[in-house]
C-alpha cells in the first residue's frame, strides 16, 4: 500500500502543476489576442476575462488529456533515474502492478474529459458565440474605450472620450464627428451623461459645448453654443436563442443533437465528424496512458530527453491523425465509425504491446537479428 500511495501523490501533484502551466500557456496565448482586440475598441474591456474563461473551458479536455499523458511520463521517468523503480521491481513488484494505480488515478480524470468534452465544451462555444452577438448589439457607445477614437456602426460617425466615471454614466471630454447630407459636424463638449427615454432608446447627453458646421471640401464653418446636445445611440437586439447553432458554428451544437444528425449533403457531413472529434478526447486519454507507461522507461545512467522527445512526437502525431480523418468525415470521404475508433484501436494497441514487452523487461522494439 505503500508504493500506491506514493505513487497517487506524487501523480496529483505533478498533474496538479502541469495543467497550471498549460492553462497559464494558453490563457496567456488568447490574452494576446483579445488584449489586441480590446485596445483597439473592437471589444469592450469589460468582456476580456469572460472571453478568456469560455476559451479555456473550451480547450480544458485537450489539456487535461495532455496532463494525464505528461504526468504518468515525468512521473515514472523520475522514479527510473532515481533508482526507485529498481527497488519495487527487487521487491517483487512488476510493471503491471502499478498499471492499476495509474488507471484508477486517471479514471476520474478521462470521465470528466468525456464530460467536458460532450457537454461542458459546446455550452462554452455557444456561449462565447452568444457573448460575441451581445457585443455587437450593444449601443455604440458601450464599446468606446477612453483615449481611443472609435467610429459607429453607420459608419458616418466617430467618437472620442477622454474617460468614464466609476458607473459609466458620466463621460469627460466628448469629442463627435458625424457626416450628413454632404455637411461635416463636429460636436465638443466637457462632460456630458447617458439616459435612457420611456422607449427605451440610449441617448448621451452633451453640455454646454459646442457645434462646428460646414462643408467637408471648404474652410468654411458656423459656430453654435448649446447647453444640451443629445445624441440617439444606435442599437439592434435581434434574438440570441441558439445563436451559436444558427450562425453555423458546429462546436457549438449539442452532442443529442449531433447524434440524431444523418449525413445528406456536404455541411451535413460535418456533423459526424465534430462527433468524431468530442469521442476521441476521452479515448486518445486512455491510449495515451497506455502508451505513456512503457515510454516512461529512463536509463539511470543516460538523459531522460530521449523519451520525452518520443512522447511530444506521439502525441503530435496522434492528434494530427484524428484531425486528418476528421477532415475526411467531414467531406464525406469516409466512414464515420473507421474514421472515429480507428486511429484509437491503432495507439491503443500499440500501447498494449509496448507495456507488454516492458513488463517482460525487453526493448521496446524488438532488435533484427544479424544474418
Amino acid at each position: 500500500m505503500l508504493y500506491k500511495t506514493t505513487l497517487t501523490k506524487e501523480l496529483f501533484y505533478t498533474s496538479l502543476s502541469t495543467i497550471l502551466v498549460l492553462a497559464g500557456v494558453v490563457i496567456a496565448q488568447r490574452a494576446v489576442y483579445v488584449f489586441r482586440l480590446a485596445s483597439k475598441g473592437i471589444i469592450p474591456n469589460d468582456t476580456i476575462d469572460t472571453i478568456l474563461v469560455f476559451n479555456l473551458l473550451k480547450h480544458l479536455p485537450l489539456l487535461l488529456s495532455l496532463t494525464l499523458f505528461l504526468t504518468i511520463l515525468m512521473t515514472l521517468s523520475r522514479w527510473y533515474k532515481d533508482s526507485e523503480m529498481i527497488i519495487w521491481f527487487s521487491s517483487g513488484l512488476g510493471l503491471y502492478s502499478l498499471i492499476k494505480p495509474i488507471i484508477l488515478f486517471c479514471v476520474p480524470t478521462i470521465l470528466l474529459i468525456g464530460y467536458l468534452s460532450f457537454f461542458v465544451s459546446p455550452w462554452a462555444v455557444q456561449k462565447v458565440e452568444e457573448y460575441k452577438n451581445g457585443i455587437k448589439t450593444r449601443d455604440e457607445f458601450s464599446t468606446i474605450s477612453p483615449g481611443v477614437f472609435k467610429e459607429a456602426k453607420s459608419k458616418n460617425r466617430i467618437f472620442y472620450v477622454e474617460g468614464f466615471s466609476e458607473l459609466g454614466n458620466i463621460v469627460k471630454n466628448i469629442f463627435v464627428q458625424s457626416e450628413q447630407n454632404g455637411k461635416l459636424g463636429i460636436i465638443v463638449s466637457n462632460r456630458g451623461k447617458r439616459i435612457t427615454n420611456e422607449k427605451n432608446e440610449d441617448y448621451i447627453v452633451m453640455q454646454d459645448g459646442k457645434r462646428y458646421e460646414g462643408e467637408s471640401n471648404t474652410q468654411e464653418f458656423s459656430t453654435t453654443n448649446y447647453e444640451k446636445y443629445s445624441i440617439l445611440l444606435e442599437k439592434e437586439v435581434p434574438s440570441l436563442s441558439n445563436v451559436g447553432a444558427t450562425a453555423g458554428v458546429i462546436e457549438a451544437v449539442s452532442t443529442f443533437v449531433l447524434f440524431g444528425k444523418n449525413p445528406g449533403g456536404y455541411f451535413e457531413y460535418k456533423y459526424p465528424a465534430e462527433l468524431s472529434w468530442r469521442m476521441s478526447l476521452p479515448l486518445s486519454a486512455l491510449c495515451l496512458l497506455l502508451i505513456a507507461i512503457p515510454l516512461s522507461f529512463n536509463n539511470p545512467r543516460a538523459g531522460r530527453s530521449a523519451n520525452i522527445i518520443i512522447a511530444v512526437l506521439i502525441f503530435v502525431v496522434y492528434n494530427n491523425l484524428i484531425g486528418i480523418l476528421n477532415s475526411l468525415i467531414a467531406v464525406g470521404k469516409l466512414n464515420f465509425w473507421i474514421g472515429a475508433l480507428a486511429p484509437h484501436i491503432i495507439f491503443g494497441s500499440i500501447g498494449v504491446y509496448l507495456t507488454y514487452r516492458r513488463s517482460l523487461n525487453l526493448p521496446l522494439l524488438p532488435k533484427r537479428p544479424f544474418k
